[in-house]
């Protein structure tokens, strides 16, 4: 087992050792075999590094990671001098296209599946401008560089969440380019600041870490900055490149990074080009969802199985900054863990806007476990899509985005235990067979029946596909919830959006309303005892809502079959209240809705979902357990214990740490 050593004063002719350290990361990994590794010290080093070989197993992998105690950046961007000032706060500079050598960000644009050009058809380019590691706005007419745009709060206009890039009266930063033979030309309104006096970075590699070649496996990254690629849209039906990823293989571990500034996706767990890229927006023949449909046949024909692909690791990263996914994959995310991540500001400068951005966005994960991350000022926090299949979504804690958990066009099972659900929209249901237990809904829940789209489900814990259905709405599970709530808008006004209001009967389980309450009453009301027809008299029904001690507060309503929720009157509010390092549940409710309501919940109380006919277990077919609380608090058998994520909460005003 050999460490190789890379430094910023090295030389790739040298031998790689402490004391004759290479130059680049990428001789390394030409150097490095099973079980080698690669430590890089102190600097900034401006490459993608590319993987030229993978480990043999989870006891051989190739380590890439930053010495210890040291701050190494892998960037894809370039610095850029000799700025000339035009007129007032705009600079122009003009960049040699050999910088791009033969891929220039700025004359490629931001395209694929599911995505909406802007107003007048424009596009966004790849490219990006950094003053001082920040991104300035993209304008689309040199024009509009001097008369920079001021901020507002508007959906698809600046956020104030990017306050760094305001000038003291609100001139927004921004840029504009203009690709010749030999020269890129580039426009900015710095506002106050003279780039020729700060560092200023155009992006100029489509990734920082990414093999260019699949099944590399068992390949650790640990412990760098990752900033600054031109990353390409990443649909589901794409080829789905990230700032950092795999590149469809096996065993990767992603940790303990800073990852930033990826023009669109920042980790990809994703397919590849092999089974489709984006032919639905190239050839117009068939829509995206058919092409979907076919990828996921053509993965399965190409091998895509569990010892293949997946079983990745991202965990204890800082994820931010990135215009469409903090995390994407599909089909190359199965079977991986995700966890104690901080993700934030995914898809809030709103460059561009699509069906695909959120600050994880995952189809078909199976058997995918998402646990304690941080997640907040995304556009969507979890976007869960098809075949969401022995999922478990524990212990996250998701604030201050547009909507935290969105599960689409699934059959279940997905078990969704001990989280924070504080946005405007907390809950957003496509889908059926989920079991939300010991949650706390601060917003709305919004559930819809998708009688158009049939999506895949599959043998439990394989990649094999079992059969397709529609999605009927329902057949969810609720147990120990603890709903507060019409969402009040407690951002303030450096919230994200204007958002509009929601009905009562949004809030709670209300919108179960009408829905059979157990397994029985469905037969009875689909008219299997006797009923005429087969599958026409299922699209008229909705699926049984099995709902039992919830509790509800200031507004939130059970459906009117919950035949023991709790219930209380007065006061009652609960706060997400971010402090940077540490975020606090500022609290003040009525005793009574803390009173035990039941034990620790298992898969075995949840029972099968209907579809997959499949039950709530782990990976390994054991039921699952929801045996700790949000903040790590073991639950023991046979006690009991309050609705929502904590194990103890006291009554009235109080304060307690959640992260």
């Amino acid at each position: 087992m050999t460490t190789f050593h890379v430094a910023v004063t090295g030389s790739d002719r040298a031998a790689g050792t402490a004391d004759a350290p290479f130059r680049t990361i990428n001789r390394a990994a030409h150097a490095a075999l099973p079980g080698d590794t690669v430590r890089v010290h102190a600097g900034t080093y401006r490459e993608w590094v590319k993987p030229v070989r993978g480990g043999l197993g989870d006891d051989r992998r190739i380590t890439f990671e930053a010495a210890p105690g040291e701050h190494v950046a892998i960037k894809g961007s370039e610095v850029v001098t000799g700025w000339v000032r035009e007129e007032g706060t705009v600079w122009r500079v003009e960049v040699p296209n050999s910088l791009f050598g033969a891929f220039n960000p700025f004359d490629a644009p931001v395209v694929g599946d599911w995505l909406h050009p802007g107003p007048g058809g424009t596009l966004a380019s790849r490219g990006d401008v950094y003053l001082d590691g920040r991104s300035l706005y993209q304008v689309h007419d040199r024009a509009a560089v001097a008369d920079a745009p001021r901020r507002t709060h508007t959906r698809y206009s600046w956020t104030a969440l990017d306050t760094e890039l305001l000038d003291p009266d609100g001139t927004v930063r921004v840029w504009y380019a203009e690709v010749a033979e030999d020269v890129t030309t580039i426009w900015a309104n710095f506002a106050g600041a003279d780039p020729n006096a700060a560092l200023v970075e155009i992006n100029v590699r489509p990734a920082v870490f990414y093999p260019e070649r699949s099944h590399l496996d068992w390949i650790t990254v640990r412990g760098f900055e990752l900033a600054q690629a031109a990353t390409p849209w990443a649909p589901p039906t794409g080829d789905q490149p990230g700032l950092v990823g795999p590149n469809w293989a096996k065993g990767w571990v992603i940790e303990d990074n800073l990852i930033r500034d990826a023009k669109c996706s920042g980790v990809s767990l994703g397919k590849n080009a092999a089974s489709g890229d984006n032919f639905g927006y190239e050839r117009g023949d068939k829509p995206g969802y058919q092409y979907q449909i076919e990828a996921v046949f053509t993965a399965s024909h190409q091998g895509w199985d569990r010892e293949h692909v997946g079983s990745h690791v991202v965990r204890r990263n800082e994820i931010r900054d990135c215009g469409q996914n903090g995390v994407v994959g599909h089909l190359g995310c199965v079977f991986s863990t995700i966890a104690d991540n901080h993700i934030h500001h995914i898809g809030t400068k709103h460059e561009f806007y699509g069906y695909e951005i959120g600050g994880i966005k995952l189809h078909a994960p199976l058997d995918v476990t998402i646990e304690h991350n941080r997640i907040h000022d995304t556009t969507l926090g979890i976007w869960l899509d098809w075949q969401v299949q022995g999922t478990r979504i524990s212990r996250n804690l998701l604030y201050r985005n547009i909507r935290d958990l969105f599960i689409e066009v699934s059959h279940g099972p997905a078990t969704v235990d001990h989280n924070v659900l504080a946005s405007p929209i907390a809950i957003e249901l496509f889908s059926q067979g989920n079991a939300f237990v010991h949650n706390l809904v601060l917003g709305a829940v919004r559930m819809q029946a998708v009688l158009d789209r049939a999506t895949p489900y599959h043998v439990p814990h394989s990649t094999q596909v079992a059969g397709y259905a529609f999605i009927y709405a329902g057949d969810d599970r609720y147990v120990g919830n603890l709903f507060v709530g019409t969402h009040d808008g407690v951002y303030g006004p450096d919230a994200p959006l204007v958002l509009e209001e929601f009905p009562p009967e949004s809030y709670g389980t209300h919108t179960y309303e009408g829905f059979p309450a157990s397994w029985q009453e469905y037969q009875e009301r689909v008219g299997v005892f006797g009923g005429a027809g087969d599958h026409a008299r299922f699209h008229h029904e909705r699926q049984p809502a099995y709902l039992r001690s919830n509790a509800y507060a200031d507004g939130a309503r059970p459906a009117s079959h919950e035949t023991d929720a709790v219930t209380a009157a007065g006061t009652a509010v609960v706060r997400v209240v971010d402090d940077g390092d540490a975020v606090w549940l500022e609290h003040d409710l009525p005793t009574a809705l803390l009173a035990p309501v039941g034990g620790v919940v298992t898969g075995a109380d949840l029972g099968h979902v209907r579809i997959a006919a499949a039950g709530f277990e782990n990976p390994d077919g054991s039921p699952v357990v929801g045996d700790v609380d949000l903040v790590g608090t073991r639950k023991e058998p046979g006690s009991t214990y309050p609705a929502g994520p904590l194990a103890a909460l006291d009554g009235g005003a109080g304060r307690v740490r959640v992260w």
